[in-house]
């Protein structure tokens, strides 16, 4: 695959083309079996608010109904920085797919946004959570990247001007990307989308003031993630981080049915590692002692070439399969999308074929510097982990109205003109409401406010002495409007009432932590 050449007209490659198609950019290549085809959008959850959350999805279902029942193999995707909606069939069908879904995105059947918000809502009570899901949050707080870890929020209360403003403004016929596995584009094609501009990708956040660090909770195993400078020894070290943890603790331990590790692209520069391993509650010390020697072993240098070889033949097998060009289409429709080198097989196998063990140590210990990791039930700290925060970095005074707990004496909320505090024995947590991410508003008088950096602070009148409703509309008139959902009314048993002092006194710390003080997605 070379360099396009210059010119006005269609680009073509030994094996891959470039076009346009409605001044849609346009890759294909030759495929033997049915024609699939993928329309990329450069916009996802990362690029919402934790106010607004589910709105991309949203417009995706919305893009996505007037398809109905079909033979036809076809879904659409939202994930942390694009939207992807793709078919396989035969050429006519696919053609009719492409322009189904454009149509809809100018004209966006918003008589069904009610219905496709309960879609979503239910979707989402159905959808397991992922190992580790809470990492993003606790690395990157309640916004961008960190945003994958909440629900949808924006599904509660967004209008039909908000959704069609977002479809009019991110699905663009200049922030996509198409790509096809057809020799030729196929006839019929009419994907006219409206002009707009490359949206750049999301720029990290951080809510981790010191890594490695840990967090504890899940009951399946151990979670780890970090972050990495994206390069191909970074993904040949999550080839051999993955077999080493599986070698270690399936086949020589016991301990996990499951062992992996993966490699994701973040953004243009950074790439994110993922390892997990299960185990039984009775297994679980032995996991986490047998992760962390996995990555101590690595980042000491003590990989055989072996290991390094093996994973280099692993990531070569994917120029082993048939059409192999079309294969490589995603990728590259990916990096055009958010305007990453792509980079040929020739120069992919050379960059393989480099790197070297003091490679993989050098990742290894990029891997571990950046590192935060999910254990069940128990510290890290042993290990060289630092706990992740779980109070406040802000811990300036904030005068207002103090309302003590009616369940524990000595944790008291404050309500001031700019924020709102949760004092307690064992910390302080502080939302300024112009950090606010979210402020649901509850008709019994209830709010519930997330700060960005993931915090969160239930205010509750029902739990707090004096917490009457001129106090709350103090928080209702400082947070900025956009961040504010208002929530349809709560059933009663869900309104919180005080608990018998006596069992507070018993569950205080848990409590503490779980209503009012740590984040949670």
């Amino acid at each position: 695959m070379s360099q396009e050449t210059q010119g006005s007209g269609p680009t073509t490659t030994a094996h891959i083309h470039r076009t346009e198609v409605d001044g849609i950019r346009t890759v294909h290549a030759a495929s033997s079996g049915p024609v699939t085809a993928g329309l990329f959008f450069r916009v996802g959850v990362a690029d919402e608010t934790l106010a607004t959350t589910g709105i991309t999805h949203l417009v995706e279902h919305l893009a996505l109904h007037r398809h109905g029942l079909s033979d036809l193999h076809y879904n659409g995707a939202t994930a942390a920085t694009y939207t992807l909606f793709h078919a396989t069939g035969t050429p006519v069908e696919v053609v009719a797919y492409l322009n189904g879904v454009c149509a809809a995105l100018r004209d966006l059947p918003l008589e069904r946004l009610e219905t496709e918000r309960e879609i979503l809502r239910t979707e989402a009570a159905g959808r397991s959570r992922r190992p580790g899901h809470q990492l993003p949050l606790w690395r990157y707080g309640a916004q961008g990247h960190g945003l994958s870890s909440y629900g949808e929020h924006g599904t509660w209360h967004l209008t039909a001007d908000d959704v069609r403003d977002w479809a009019r403004t991110r699905f663009t016929r200049d922030n996509a990307v198409l790509w096809i596995t057809s020799d030729t584009v196929p006839e019929g094609l009419d994907l006219t989308l409206p002009a707009g501009t490359p949206r750049p990708l999301p720029a990290p956040t951080s809510a981790l003031p010191v890594t490695p660090a840990y967090i504890t909770g899940g009951s399946g195993g151990v979670v780890m993630d970090g972050v990495v400078r994206r390069s191909t020894a970074a993904s040949l070290l999550t080839e051999v981080l993955s077999r080493a943890l599986f070698t270690d603790l399936r086949q020589k331990g016991g301990y996990s049915y499951t062992a992996d590790a993966h490699y994701s692209p973040r953004d243009n520069d950074f790439a994110t590692v993922t390892a997990f391993a299960d185990a039984l509650p009775q297994k679980q010390d032995a996991v986490v002692g047998g992760f962390v020697d996995v990555l101590a072993r690595l980042r000491a240098g003590s990989v055989e070439q072996a290991e390094l070889d093996s994973a280099r033949a692993r990531i070569l097998k994917q120029y082993d399969t048939p059409d192999v060009a079309a294969a490589q289409l995603p990728s590259l429709a990916l990096d055009l999308l958010t305007g990453h080198p792509h980079l040929t097989e020739a120069e992919h196998r050379a960059e393989l074929a480099a790197v070297t063990l003091d490679d993989l140590r050098e990742v290894a210990r990029e891997l571990h510097s950046t590192a935060l990791l999910q254990v069940p039930g128990r510290d890290a700290e042993w290990a060289g982990f630092t706990a992740a925060p779980q109070w406040s970095y802000d811990t300036s005074a904030v005068s207002g109205t103090r309302h003590r707990s009616l369940e524990h004496g000595s944790t008291v909320l404050t309500v001031a003109p700019d924020a709102v505090s949760l004092t307690t024995p064992a910390g302080q947590v502080v939302i300024r409401y112009d950090a606010c991410a979210a402020l649901l508003v509850h008709p019994d008088g209830g709010r519930h406010l997330t700060g960005l950096d993931g915090f969160l602070i239930r205010v509750e009148p029902t739990l707090y002495k004096g917490l009457t409703p001129d106090r709350t509309a103090v928080i209702d008139a400082a947070v900025p409007p956009a961040a504010v959902i208002r929530m349809p009314p709560r059933d009663p048993d869900d309104i919180p009432r005080p608990e018998v002092r006596s069992r507070v006194r018993r569950t205080a710390s848990s409590r503490l932590g779980a209503l009012f003080g740590r984040r949670r997605g």
